[in-house]
């Protein structure tokens, strides 16, 4: 096993496996990882040699996300030259040439999300914990988030992209964003039956992960996922203002904590980032993988840029520096955030540098990428 500043492979034969080893920090993704990252997978990718590729974290988490906090020292273009990489990465990912398969224990969050749901086989266990918590941070699903999440069931997607509702592994599985539930107990042999199958052929590899697993994890009780009907009559709803008066109408007719924790969730969180998420999920249901990552690339530079709004770095404050988790949004309200400050996160940056992003050319793919795209 080499390591490779935070990041190690272990090589097996034909199998690569990439682990991610920033346990102190549950291993967010800095810019140096994800570097490295997208190195070992162009590597991978053009070496005849490797036919499987496999990603897990070292130690508790998968991934907690991306390294925020490195953005708060920069320039906005020294930070647009941080999301390059890791909006390139992740476009690798969704489109990789060979068989990738994310061992995913523990937590993974915000653009760990991202890193592991791209992938083509994403296996889950019982301590796994999803969550998008962006808008309580100033920002939006990113990363390609607008694309997986408008596929999930009904309007599920937009309850998770806004309220940032954490889902186990069982849950990741009912909704779509997990292929695989294996019990903890069997994780470990999974991975080594892997490695030693040496092959990087789908068909083959669904099936020793099927052999592994648990085909129908039971859902917990009080389960997000038997909220589904109350969800999309909810956040099927055309602006967040009509979301949380639905909700609100809901919360009349049922005292139902479920219902009170998502109305006290979207109320608390940045409006701004409220509005511009629900846009940018319901624009994702209409592009693919490439459109989605384009466009959100465009965003996340509006927001680092700070000029139309400056809530991340109130979020940041709030909840990473001074952790007085009170953050003070402007603006405050949801009908203070105009219909044309919203349009500027979609439209390109009024820089005479500014460049949008040009994702990699992807020869060859398979008919499991096409359909993505």
């Amino acid at each position: 096993m080499a390591p490779t500043s935070q990041v190690l492979v272990k090589q097996t034969s034909n199998v690569r496996t990439i682990i991610l080893n920033n346990p102190q920090q549950l291993n967010a993704l800095t810019p140096e990882m994800a570097s490295q990252i997208l190195e070992l997978l162009n590597t991978y990718e053009e070496d005849p040699s490797v036919k499987l590729v496999i990603v897990k974290g070292e130690g508790k988490a998968f991934c907690a996300g991306g390294a925020v906090s490195v953005f708060l020292n920069v320039s906005w273009k020294e930070a647009a030259t941080v999301f390059y990489t890791a909006y390139t990465l992740d476009y690798l990912i969704a489109t990789y040439a060979k068989t990738q398969v994310s061992l995913i224990r523990g937590i993974v969050m915000g653009g760990g999300a991202a890193f592991a749901v791209h992938g083509r086989f994403r296996v889950v266990t019982d301590d796994t914990v999803f969550a998008m918590p962006e808008t309580a941070l100033g920002l939006f699903p990113d990363v390609g988030a607008s694309y997986y999440l408008s596929r999930l069931p009904g309007f599920f997607g937009e309850y998770v992209g806004l309220t940032g509702a954490r889902l186990d592994g069982a849950e990741m599985l009912a909704c779509g964003l997990a292929t695989h539930f294996i019990p903890l107990e069997k994780f470990s042999a999974l991975e080594d039956a892997l490695c030693k199958a040496n092959t990087g052929d789908p068909k083959i590899i669904n099936n020793i992960i099927h052999d592994f697993s648990n085909k129908n994890p039971k859902l917990k009780e009080k389960s997000q996922f038997f909220r589904l009907k109350t969800i999309n009559s909810c956040f099927s709803r055309r602006t967040v203002e009509e979301i949380i008066s639905a909700l609100e109408e809901e919360a009349d007719k049922n005292k139902d904590d479920w219902i009170s924790w998502t109305i006290k969730t979207l109320k608390k969180a940045s409006p701004t980032s409220l509005k511009i998420s629900l846009r940018s999920i319901r624009t994702g249901r209409l592009q693919g993988v490439g459109q989605c990552l384009i466009r959100e690339y465009r965003m996340s530079c509006t927001v680092i840029r700070g000029k139309v709004c400056r809530d991340f770095f109130e979020g940041c404050r709030a909840l990473l520096v001074d952790k007085d988790k009170n953050p003070k949004w402007e603006p405050s309200k949801l009908e203070l955030v105009s219909k044309q400050m919203v349009d500027s996160y979609f439209a390109p940056l009024d820089d005479e540098d500014w460049e949008d992003i040009k994702l990699p050319v992807r020869p060859n793919l398979t008919s499991y990428v096409i359909c993505k795209l």
